[in-house]
């Protein structure tokens, strides 16, 4: 199965349109969830208890045809409890793997600062390379893995910080906002009479697509090209975050390799054969925001990631 461009613009307006049918405002993080979606990367969703983040990813899913799981991170979560483990036969005298809902194609991980460092990093090597090792043998996970994780920026209690090699391998962070008037009164003249659970299947999202579709999507971006000057555009970018004085830590080569590849997603998704420097700046912000670190002199003086992204971004030349 081939996918010109064209195709792929024109699939990623079905899934929005499929979507449109169960989630009411969100049209960034759709947007943003596609293109994490071609450039095959993890996306951390940061809002307060409410804003729809696990009804996004449930009918994000679902409007892909992909298999959807999801783990509720607790305090008392264990790594066997995410990834499996094998378990004695005694029929069979043998052990047999007992696969854990990481076995997905896409993987909810709600609340995931609510369990420990430990648990979290048996994420780690399913995220990087789609596979997991228990007790010494590879298992594969399915091609289109991808992890969609939330957690909420307000309680302070009993949660855990993100290790910083955990954040590194999300390749967005994006803020879930309230929605403004006229959304929220959508969502209550939608939902306000519904009893029950929510599901996206019962307000039509269908499958418009499956994995092999899917796989067409993200192969033909193979036929968008990064021009050499945009490809500086980006390490300039990146490698100026390592230099400000307002951060004590800046991004990775990962970060520079995640972005350009999210902007030839993005170029894909518009239909363009070619990335512009507006995909590199539409992008920076939730590329980096999770990866930086400021200054205690920048905290006292109040500033926030948002605006000082931005200052980096005027700041470093844009190739015309």
């Amino acid at each position: 199965m081939t996918m010109t461009l064209d195709d792929v613009r024109s699939l990623a307006a079905a899934i929005r349109a499929e979507m449109a049918k169960a989630i009411v405002g969100q049209d960034a993080a759709i947007d943003m969830l596609l293109v994490a979606l071609l450039a095959e990367g993890h996306v951390l969703l940061e809002g307060p208890p409410g804003t729809a983040k696990t009804f996004l990813a449930n009918a994000f899913a679902t409007a892909l045809g992909l298999d959807f799981g999801r783990i509720q991170f607790t305090p008392d979560l264990l790594p066997g409890d995410i990834l499996g483990s094998n378990l004695f036969n005694f029929q069979t005298s043998q052990f047999t793997l007992t696969r854990g809902p990481v076995f997905c194609d896409l993987l909810l991980a709600d609340e995931i600062n609510r369990t420990p460092p430990k648990t979290q990093a048996a994420l780690l090597e399913a995220m990087q390379e789609r596979r997991v090792t228990l007790d010494g043998e590879t298992h594969l996970l399915p091609e289109r893995f991808m992890v969609v994780a939330t957690q909420n920026p307000i309680e302070n209690q009993g949660v855990y910080p993100l290790p910083e090699a955990q954040l590194d391998r999300f390749l967005f962070k994006l803020l879930m906002p309230y929605p403004d008037e006229d959304e929220e009164t959508r969502i209550v003249a939608t939902y306000g009479q519904r009893a029950g659970p929510r599901r996206a299947s019962d307000l039509g999202v269908r499958a418009i697509t499956d994995a092999a579709g899917l796989s067409a999507a993200t192969r033909a971006l193979a036929q968008v090209t990064v021009a050499d000057e945009i490809t500086r555009y980006v390490v300039q970018l990146i490698r100026a975050t390592r230099t400000s004085a307002d951060l004590i830590v800046g991004a990775s080569p990962r970060a520079a390799v995640l972005l350009a590849g999210a902007a030839r997603a993005r170029a894909a998704l518009e239909g363009r054969a070619y990335v512009i420097p507006d995909d590199v700046k539409a992008l920076a912000l939730p590329v980096l925001r999770h990866r930086l670190t400021l200054s205690p002199a920048a905290e006292i003086e109040g500033r926030d990631m948002e605006t000082l992204v931005a200052a980096l971004i005027d700041a470093t030349e844009a190739p015309r």
